[in-house]
């Protein structure tokens, strides 16, 4: 591999943002060192195929790096909260930059499983942040949420307005990796940007995520569920302007242009659709009416998402602004040709 070019270490490659950073980090110059635990809290399947699709075609489990043919992204199997080969890659790889994507996503499961979000959360990121340490100069970028929010009644919400009262688990580790991340950030004289991400969709997504979901139910004549009656807002942003906002970012960082320390920066499109519209948007791409169940609120859940994006704008210049519907129409066509392949491979 060409030693001229910068790396980029990403975590979570496998994942659903992770898979994403890591093509558009290679098709711009980066040489991507990516991890993965692939854990099964959904499809591991799902996770193989995006490897594949990034040119891993073999050493899923392989603790020692497997490159595709181009040499432009290598991956190997590891657990964040293994503290010592953690710390490891960052002395073994001295990355320019590092996108920290892992974590155990999942606001429900967070209720009823909360030791798995400790680990995979605060753990792990904590482990990241020991391997910042130990190479102050790699400039970091960090995945948080948009549910560190919780109830906030400061409509859309911005980097500023206090975030203390999580109403879930999920969202109070992600609210911890932020403040752990502020003292090492300031106590070690590291680059860290933390980034709030808001309701991400798009091909490859989460099967436990709303789009997929409710996609794959009203193809399958399935039903829906649909909470507190429909009368929840999403601020639903498409993938690829999540990734070209974090790679705009990452040159942000890298080059010195932030002044501080410690930033946060949303990450959202600025337009919350309610779920009603939002399922009427499947309707009308699928040509099925979906059969809907509309239910109270549930335990974790926010009545509204809404990004405040004038921090992104004043640091990149954001162009992007991809419909809704035209995101959803890019994620029908993705579940259409990778299911239509899945079953002919299970035949």
């Amino acid at each position: 591999m060409a030693d001229s070019k910068p790396i980029a270490l990403i975590t979570g490659i496998a994942g659903f943002i992770g898979y994403h950073t890591a093509k558009r980090f290679a098709a711009a110059g980066y040489l991507v060192y990516g991890v993965d635990n692939l854990s099964e809290y959904y499809s591991t399947q799902l996770k193989r195929d995006r490897l594949v699709n990034l040119g891993i075609t073999q050493g899923f489990e392989s603790e020692t790096w497997v490159s595709n043919d181009e040499e432009s992204i290598c991956y190997k199997y590891h657990d964040l909260t293994d503290k010592e080969g953690t710390v490891s890659l960052f002395q073994e790889l001295k990355p320019q930059v590092l996108i920290h994507l892992a974590a155990q996503p999942g606001v429900r499961m967070s209720i009823t499983h909360p030791d798995i979000y400790m680990t995979a959360n605060i753990t792990a990121t904590f482990n990241i942040l020991e391997g910042l340490r130990a190479h102050p100069s790699t400039a970091a970028l960090l995945a948080s949420s948009s549910s560190v929010y919780g109830l906030g009644k400061e409509i859309p919400y911005h980097e500023n307005q206090p975030t203390n009262e999580p109403v879930s688990l999920y969202a109070a580790t992600k609210k911890s990796t932020e403040v752990i991340a502020h003292y090492y950030a300031n106590q070690f004289n590291l680059n860290v940007l933390m980034l709030r991400f808001f309701t991400v969709y798009g091909p490859w997504g989460r099967p436990d995520m709303a789009v997929y979901k409710f996609f794959d139910r009203v193809l399958n004549n399935e039903q829906i569920d649909i909470y507190n009656f429909g009368k929840l807002r999403r601020d639903f942003t498409y993938v690829d302007d999540i990734v070209e906002s974090i790679r705009n970012l990452a040159i942000k960082v890298t080059d010195g242009t932030l002044s501080d320390n410690y930033s946060i920066v949303n990450i959202g499109n600025q337009e919350p659709v309610e779920l009603l519209d939002f399922v009427h948007l499947i309707e009308e791409i699928t040509g099925i009416e979906a059969k809907k169940q509309l239910l109270p609120m549930q335990p974790g859940d926010v009545f509204e998402t809404y990004a405040d994006t004038t921090r992104l704008d004043q640091l990149t210049g954001k162009t992007f602004n991809t419909s809704l519907k035209d995101g959803l129409k890019q994620f029908y066509h993705w579940y259409q040709a990778y299911h239509v392949k899945s079953e002919q491979h299970e035949a």
